[in-house]
């Protein structure tokens, strides 16, 4: 089940420094309500160090702001195994989590649909490395261990919020989807890369959950849509047509039940000159431009409104302006 047309929700990060004020401010303002991120409050709360929690080898320095692997003789690696099976969930403690925990206590009364995240199998362990600075993507056994212990969180998040809500949805945040083919990462092999957000998406649906995809770049559409993801969310914003280059395969996505999360309203410094007139004129453009190739009554049959990315980047003020933005194109839009 997809949520009702043009429901909004966020990508996961706010500029607060109050969870509190941070999680009144979602449960007010959105269709689906999602846990945030703040990573202004502690480093723990950025996207590698979230998500570390109990990965063998894992050390870091808070006050350096430092997240890295570092091998030793210990039975770590051990006693992961041993505890981490096909059906484990592995928590996100209140140190790495403020964001998640004060949402929970606020919640009054259920939801249709909850949104959750973690940071995709290809961006954790590309992002996190080693003490020589070398990715674990690159040491297959860490690569596969990463992937066993985002499962486990995509387990243990699934059940924590079905029980305030009817439909779950988690999204995979993979920024570094739009690198991939540069100079870094060419021996990162595609096939590889698509079969760890296959395998993290399949868990989401395997567990009850309506797995979603971020990419707030350019990437390999057709590849990602082929992953099984449910909800494909992109920077409509800023990369609108490298998407529609590949209409047959968006149409093919559109038709088998898929959902096209729009992430129209900018996360970037483009906020600061744009208006909900500026934005709702490029919106109807780009729904006419699709239309062309697509039957507008599936493209508007399958869609959510979201954010370009997550807005911990941006001022209060900025966010503020941000989400009342994407509040009135759903308005707008659902008359």
């Amino acid at each position: 089940m997809l949520p009702k047309l043009f429901s909004t929700t966020g990508i996961g990060s706010l500029p607060h420094k109050d969870a509190e004020e941070a999680c009144r401010l979602i449960l007010k303002t959105f269709d689906i309500p999602f846990w945030p991120q703040l990573p202004k409050m502690s480093f723990r709360e950025w996207m590698i160090p979230q998500y570390s929690e109990g990965m063998p080898y894992i050390r870091i320095d808070a006050e350096k702001e430092l997240v890295w692997i570092e091998r030793n003789k210990s039975d770590e690696l051990e006693r992961f195994y041993e505890s981490c099976t096909d059906d484990s969930r592995i928590a996100i403690s209140d140190d790495y989590g403020k964001g998640l925990h004060t949402f929970l206590k606020m919640i009054k009364a259920p939801f249709g649909f909850l949104k959750g995240h973690v940071t995709g199998p290809l961006t954790f362990s590309l992002g996190l490395k080693d003490a020589d600075g070398r990715p674990v993507y690159f040491d297959e056994e860490l690569r596969e261990i990463a992937l066993m212990l985002l499962k486990a969180k995509i387990r243990w998040q699934i059940g924590l919020l079905k029980q305030f809500a009817d439909n779950v949805i988690i999204f995979l945040d993979e920024p570094i989807l739009s690198a991939l083919g540069s100079t870094a990462y060419l021996g990162v092999n595609s096939n590889d890369a698509m079969r760890l957000i296959r395998e993290a998406s399949d868990t989401i649906k395997d567990n009850g959950g309506i797995s979603g995809i971020h990419c707030c770049g350019n990437a390999d559409w057709p590849c990602v849509m082929g992953t099984g993801i449910d909800i494909l969310n992109f920077d409509a914003y800023g990369y609108f047509d490298t998407l529609l280059m590949y209409r047959s395969d968006v149409d093919r996505f559109l038709e088998r039940g898929g959902c096209l999360a729009w992430g129209i309203v900018p996360t970037t410094d483009a906020i600061r000159h744009e208006t909900y007139d500026s934005i709702r004129k490029q919106f109807d453009l780009k729904i006419e431009k699709m239309s062309k190739a697509i039957s507008s009554d599936l493209i508007l049959s399958r869609i959510i409104l979201t954010p370009s990315c997550g807005a911990g980047s941006r001022s209060i003020e900025e966010a503020l302006k941000i989400f009342q933005i994407l509040m009135h194109l759903k308005e707008a839009y659902s008359k």
